[in-house]
């Protein structure tokens, strides 16, 4: 299973820092940005913008000299957001045709001029942001992701068992999400886990290696997963494993919101 779910929608902002970008914002994206389908360049620009749709991260959107438009037919249909009004376009591919795949600004709601593009990221096969590799979705020049080893004490619960217990963690500080912690295996309970078929990518961490539920859990609800080979500015979480909130975190060290 691959998920595209924001991953911080619904998470109300607590004892961390809340995305300082709203809907309809708008900036520059000084990076040259590419996108391909079936072996082929569809994208690539030096002058794409940064679009907030909503506040957890921005979407690409390119000027019209920057896209191969040719594979793109009008459906006769619009769409509109917090940037504006768009023409929807179906997109061919060697999968067949996708729906809606692309769309075109009409009426800019802010700063952007009209006759932008912007393509839905599942509808390529891979994204580049300079010669780089991207997952999932753009990154947001306003978030900020770091892996820091640190010497708290923390455990994880579910139903009164101990699933994960150690005195040094790597803990991940990413702008508008809860602090999360990450055990080395060697600290992690896996009798009372079982590997899931899941997987989710991160712009910032890369590709999910495993998943994991509760053994005793008959949903089979993911809780746990791990970056086997994440991007090299998050390498310190490289094998380790961290925990979803439905299982009891606890960080003595934490403080909760309006806490000194």
């Amino acid at each position: 299973m691959s998920d595209s779910t924001p991953a911080a929608e619904g998470i109300e902002p607590g004892h961390f820092p809340a995305s300082p970008v709203a809907a309809g914002h708008v900036a520059p994206c000084p990076r040259r940005i590419r996108g391909v389908l079936d072996g082929h360049t569809l994208v690539d620009t030096q002058h794409a913008w940064y679009g907030w749709e909503h506040p957890y991260y921005p979407q690409y959107l390119f000027p019209e000299a920057g896209v191969d438009t040719a594979r793109f037919s009008p459906t006769g249909q619009t769409t509109t957001n917090a940037l504006g009004r768009f023409d929807t376009f179906d997109l061919d591919s060697s999968d067949g045709k996708q729906a809606g795949a692309a769309s075109r600004l009409v009426e800019p709601a802010g700063d952007l001029p009209a006759r932008v593009w912007r393509i839905e990221w599942s509808a390529l096969d891979v994204w580049f942001e300079e010669s780089e590799r991207v997952f999932g979705h753009p990154r947001s020049p306003y978030s900020r992701v770091d892996a820091i080893r640190s010497d708290r004490h923390v455990e994880v619960r579910a139903g009164g068992r101990v699933i994960a217990e150690a005195d040094s963690v790597v803990i991940v500080f990413e702008t508008g999400l809860p602090p999360r912690h990450y055990f080395d295996p060697t600290c992690v309970n896996w009798a009372a886990l079982e590997p899931t078929d899941s997987q989710t990518v991160c712009p910032y961490k890369g590709v999910t290696s495993g998943y994991w539920c509760l053994a005793d859990d008959p949903e089979g609800r993911d809780i746990a997963w791990s970056y086997g080979f994440p991007t090299p500015h998050l390498q310190p979480v490289a094998g380790l494993v961290a925990f979803y909130d439905e299982v009891d975190i606890i960080d003595p060290g934490a403080t909760k919101a309006g806490a000194p």
